[in-house]
Order: structure tokens, then sequence, then C-alpha cells
């Protein structure tokens, strides 16, 4: 059925407009975003069929797998992107965890959990902080299965350089969702504590997360 043959009080953005966006469905919510169909579809069809290949999970879509549903282009694909992206700034509070004073490792989890959680490959980021533990940068520094060869200090230390960090702050996921450290987690972190140490340039953190938790190293006595 079209939207146009659909009764207008039961249509998404008349239902959305009456009643408030918490009363529409994934489906509809996704149908507003993508606005028009095709001959083939409506935008509710269209909708259906984006939540169907990401098996109901929005935080998993994206512009490949996109690409691929018969009536999504890429100016759909950029609308469904775009209204993600803003929920997930939303759930995070802030756009950017500059400035944001670091007072434990909640607030570290708070910020990265959701931006993490359709990731399928290890990110590493570094927060730098200065005297006060108020974020000065955060920066993605390396991306794929961490090891000695790709989390080199130097990479790291050069950035806290520039922007005369005093502490630093290491963060990175893990897809699978278990958070205990790994081998090369443990090897790491110890190098990059030890390179800090020489510069004077404290690594206060390694923070790992996964679904809707997180490993701390600071926390369990490992730094």
């Amino acid at each position: 059925m079209k939207i146009k043959e659909i009764p207008k009080n039961e249509r998404p953005v008349e239902r959305l407009l009456l009643n408030g966006s918490e009363f529409l469905s994934n489906e509809e919510l996704l149908s507003i975003l993508i606005k028009s169909g095709n001959r083939e579809y409506s935008s509710k069809d269209l909708a259906s069929i984006v939540l169907h290949e990401c098996d109901g999970d929005l935080s998993r879509i994206n512009y490949s797998m996109l690409s691929k549903i018969n009536g999504i282009g890429d100016v759909k694909s950029a609308s469904i992107l775009a209204g993600i992206e803003l929920g997930r700034r939303v759930n995070r509070k802030v756009d950017s965890i500059n400035n944001i004073k670091i007072s434990s490792t909640d607030v570290v989890f708070e910020y990265y959990k959701d931006f993490f959680s359709d990731k399928k490959q290890e990110y590493f980021y570094c927060i730098f902080l200065d005297v006060n533990k108020v974020v000065i940068k955060e920066k993605l520094l390396f991306i794929g299965t961490l090891d000695y060869s790709v989390v080199h200090p130097r990479e790291v230390f050069k950035e806290a350089t520039l922007v005369s960090a005093s502490s630093i702050i290491c963060i990175h996921n893990h897809p699978s969702g278990n958070v205990m450290p790994s081998k090369n987690d443990i090897e790491i972190t110890k190098r990059l504590v030890s390179a800090g140490e020489m510069l004077g340039i404290k690594v206060i953190d390694h923070v790992i997360i996964g679904r809707q938790k997180y490993y701390s190293f600071l926390e369990n006595g490992d730094i």
C-alpha cells in the first residue's frame, strides 16, 4: 500500500506530529527518513526491507548494506545514516569530549560506548589531558587488530607532545563484546606506560569497551 493510500491520520508523519515520535515504530521512523518510495515499493516497504537486512538492529546499518537495496539510493542512504548518527550523538550527550574533565572511567565509557556499538574492527583512540585532567584533544590513531607493529608509542606520544598533554588515556573496542584484555592488549599497555614514564607523560588508563561494558586497566590495578 502506498503512503497516499493510507488514511491521513495513520500516516507516519501525521502520527508523529499528532502523537509524538516516541509512539512510532522503527519502521515508521525510517519511512519518514526515506521520504518516498518508487514504483515497486512504498517508503514503508523500503523501511521494512532495511530493518530486515540489519536484523532489526539499527546500529548495524551502514552504506554498504543500504546500497544493495533496490530503491535506496545515495540520497536516501545519506538521510538514514545521518538520522542514526544524530541519534548516537544525542545519546552521547555531547558532540565532542574536548574540554570535558575526566573524573572517572565512567565518563570515558559513557562517551564512547555507543560510538563503538556498530564497529566491526578495533579502533584505538587516545585522549590527551592537561594537568587538571581536562581533555585537550581526542584522536583516532589506529584501526585494525592491535599488536606491537600497529600501536607504536612513537605515534601516541608524538601527538601528546604536540598538544602539550600532561597525561593520556587509551581507549579501544573489542567487536566481539568480550572486554577482557588480550595478551597483546596487556603488552601494548605496558609498553605505553613505560614510554610515558620516560617522557614524563603519564598513561592514566587503558579502557577496553565491549557491548555495554568495559574493562579498565586502572580500576583493575593493572596500571
